[in-house]
């Protein structure tokens, strides 16, 4: 219970107060879905390029594909096959980076003309799962299945790849700080981890509970780090230099599976509960400790399993299970 809650309960201040925080807090969210002509390939995982397109891939259907919004128009460019692309971002370069999960590869895609260029992970090293560039320009990504984390200097084609200290950690969610600090969930585990760039080093930090499973994370202005638990059914906040954790229950409680996750331009979390039928977006503000959006997709997500924040036209892009692309649009 919010803290101006709790003190109206006790009778300690006037409704006003809380109809004003409560009014000041929700917002209003529309959520627009296009549906991908490339029926059950898991469209997912979009980026939001240069120009306003949006890029994505279709996981099962081994494509890169990009839509225009202002048409509605796709267009599709085939991967090799076995490729089972999993996550493309844009990088530094304006170029598409895509996680080939199934053939060990980084494929970097030119958006103008489509052209191809590979990159083979050593050593029958595999399963390159979730990518962020640094801010040396390496591409660092999670290696789920492989227990790792890589490393991609694309201008001299050079791998590093990092085994992890505990062994199925299974690291999944990855985001970089703006230090260069690495921050990772190990969803085999109820632990986060950072890695230090410059000493490959891995510090783990420990849930308190035997059933979490943290899934995605993003980090705050202030260093904090945020987490879905998808087992569990929670929210959480790490506070890196004491160690300290504090979590909220999803709306949906423990059936709520919250996967896909992001961070907006105001500091509010934003994840989809994937365990209730139709999938909901929610909303969590920081500054209220408290939950301010709650929105069914439309065409039911099916899951959710990641989702990109575009701060130019304050919008979170995402992929459905459902066969769609979708954005929703924050305060229409």
């Amino acid at each position: 219970m919010p803290v101006i809650r709790l003190l109206i309960a006790l009778g300690l201040v006037a409704n006003a107060p809380l109809a004003l925080a409560e009014a000041q807090a929700k917002i209003a969210v529309s959520i627009k879905e296009w549906t991908v002509p490339w029926e059950d390939t898991r469209p997912r995982d979009p980026t939001v390029a240069t120009d306003g397109r949006i890029w994505f891939v279709g996981q099962t259907g081994d494509y890169i594909a990009r839509l225009d919004p202002e048409s509605g128009e796709f267009q599709r460019f085939d991967l090799a096959r076995g490729t089972g692309p999993h996550n493309v971002i844009t990088g530094p370069d304006g170029k598409l980076y895509v996680a080939g999960n199934r053939n060990a590869r980084i494929i970097r895609v030119d958006p103008a003309s489509g052209d191809q260029e590979t990159f083979r992970l050593p050593g029958g090293n595999g399963d390159p799962h979730t990518q962020q560039f640094g801010p040396d320009d390496d591409l660092w990504f999670t290696m789920q299945g492989y227990n790792a984390i890589g490393r991609l200097n694309p201008d001299r084609s050079e791998f590093d790849v990092i085994k992890l200290p505990t062994e199925r950690a299974r690291p999944y969610g990855l985001r970089i700080a703006p230090s260069g600090m690495l921050w990772f969930t190990q969803f085999g585990t109820r632990k986060l981890a950072r890695l230090e760039p410059g000493a490959l080093k891995v510090r783990e930090y420990e849930i308190q509970r035997d059933d979490a499973r943290p899934r995605r994370l993003a980090i705050a202005d202030d260093g904090a780090i945020w987490y879905v638990d998808y087992l569990g059914g929670y929210l959480g906040r790490l506070d890196p230099p004491s160690g300290e954790f504090t979590e909220w229950a999803a709306p949906s409680g423990r059936k709520a599976l919250p996967y896909g996750m992001t961070m907006d331009g105001e500091g509010r979390l934003w994840f989809v509960e994937t365990g209730v039928n139709p999938n909901r977006l929610v909303a969590f503000d920081p500054a209220v400790s408290d939950y301010v959006a709650n929105e069914p997709i439309p065409g039911g997500g099916g899951a959710v399993r990641h989702m990109v924040y575009d701060a130019e036209r304050d919008a979170i892009w995402f992929g459905t299970d459902a066969n769609t692309i979708g954005v929703a649009r924050i305060g229409e």
